[in-house]
């Protein structure tokens, strides 16, 4: 008998620890993906240049291929055809009519609200009707983001009603599903929970710290763990999260969820993921920071085998990432061998950054990432909030 088929929905940079892992583990990974940006397909078993999109294509495949399992890593795009393939295949997976609501920013904060978890004043936008009442009816700062991407791609503060106009249409245009969402402008401090579930038991893995390029579009610049929050704070924002969690119907697998904590304490919800969080802090900031090999355990979800962590690993050095952009030069001397340090992890040029405005993950083009006895700070880039700007 063969070794067991794993399909990963995906195959960008974010991609190749997931397939790495799953070759490691013993098993053979097959990567499904557009050709452009598919840089773990060379170290996959079996590459299919298909469009993540694609559930009923890749769902035909893999049922060729007799998988025995599908997941994806740092991708809300994907999780809906994991979930289709999951389902069609009998496989462990996400259950497809829960994933509507994880994987549309409107659906996922009616559900958080009504479950009283603390959410910003948010309306859906899908026509410039629309548009023209979250104006009256919300209160500016808001912010604006397309229903259904991630990586910041299409996300802009806005301070009046003619830029809400331009950044709904721009984030419509964004949006798969052609729909946007206004809320709320929330000051406050970004973080991240990491964790893992199975049948419908939370364990909280990580707390990360996040520096943004704050306003306008608030693209990510570093993530650190641990956070540096006081206890009370993080055992509110574990709380907070599994009850998310429970409210959005995880049973099983990786989450990945936002909020801000204010400067008075206040903690606010803001979106929640049904995967892995990306930017290499599920697959190496985790690992470094507590132990837990949280691709691993990604791996055994998707075959039914995962054996949760009695209690949240404790924190045992501290780990991070940098990422280069037009917002940070100084990190460009580490990622070509002028600087070179023993807490560096791995540090690679993806290409060189241009002068062009920051506007979403994909504008970042190289990364460093390091594990240490102390915070790493970002290189001469000054900490920015979400009160930035």
């Amino acid at each position: 008998m063969g070794k067991k088929k794993i399909a990963v929905i995906g195959a960008g940079y974010l991609q190749l620890p997931l397939v790495r892992k799953i070759r490691e583990m013993g098993y053979s990974p097959l990567c499904f993906a557009w050709r452009d940006g598919a840089v773990a397909a060379a170290e996959a078993d079996a590459f299919f240049p298909v469009s993540i999109l694609e559930k009923e294509e890749i769902l035909r495949i893999c049922r060729e291929q007799r998988i025995s399992g599908v997941l994806t890593a740092a991708s809300d795009a994907a999780v809906p055809t994991v979930a289709h393939v999951a389902a069609g295949m009998g496989l462990p997976g996400p259950d497809p009519a829960t994933v509507r609501q994880w994987t549309h920013k409107f659906r996922m904060r009616q559900v958080l609200a009504a479950a009283g978890l603390p959410c910003p004043r948010f309306l859906l936008l899908r026509d410039a009707a629309d548009d023209l009442r979250a104006a009256a009816v919300l209160s500016f700062p808001m912010i604006v983001k397309p229903c259904d991407r991630s990586g910041s791609l299409g996300v802009k503060r806005v301070e009046t009603q003619e830029e809400l106009l331009e950044a709904a249409a721009a984030a419509r245009k964004a949006a798969f599903s052609g729909e946007a969402i206004a809320e709320e402008f929330v000051r406050g401090r970004e973080v991240s929970v990491e964790s893992i579930s199975r049948e419908g038991k939370h364990c909280i893995l990580a707390v990360t710290d996040k520096v943004t390029s704050g306003a306008p579009h608030f693209v990510e610049l570093a993530h650190h763990q641990p956070s540096q929050l006081p206890e009370p704070w993080l055992g509110e924002l574990r709380r907070g999260t599994a009850a998310a969690l429970t409210a959005l119907g995880l049973v099983s697998g990786a989450a990945h969820t936002e909020w801000l904590v204010g400067d008075d304490g206040a903690l606010t919800l803001t979106e929640t993921g049904a995967r892995m969080g990306g930017d290499f802090i599920g697959s190496h900031l985790v690992p470094f920071s507590c132990g837990y090999d949280y691709l691993r355990g990604i791996v055994e979800c998707a075959l039914g085998e995962c054996t949760l962590p009695e209690e949240a690993p404790p924190a045992r050095r501290c780990a991070g990432v940098w990422f280069l952009s037009s917002a940070t030069p100084a990190v460009r001397q580490y990622l070509t061998g002028d600087c070179r340090e023993d807490w560096m992890v791995e540090a690679k040029l993806l290409r060189e950054p241009d002068s062009a405005e920051l506007g979403s993950s994909a504008d970042r083009t190289g990364y460093l990432i390091y594990a240490s006895d102390r915070r790493r700070e970002l290189p001469t880039t000054e900490r920015k909030s979400r009160d930035s700007g």
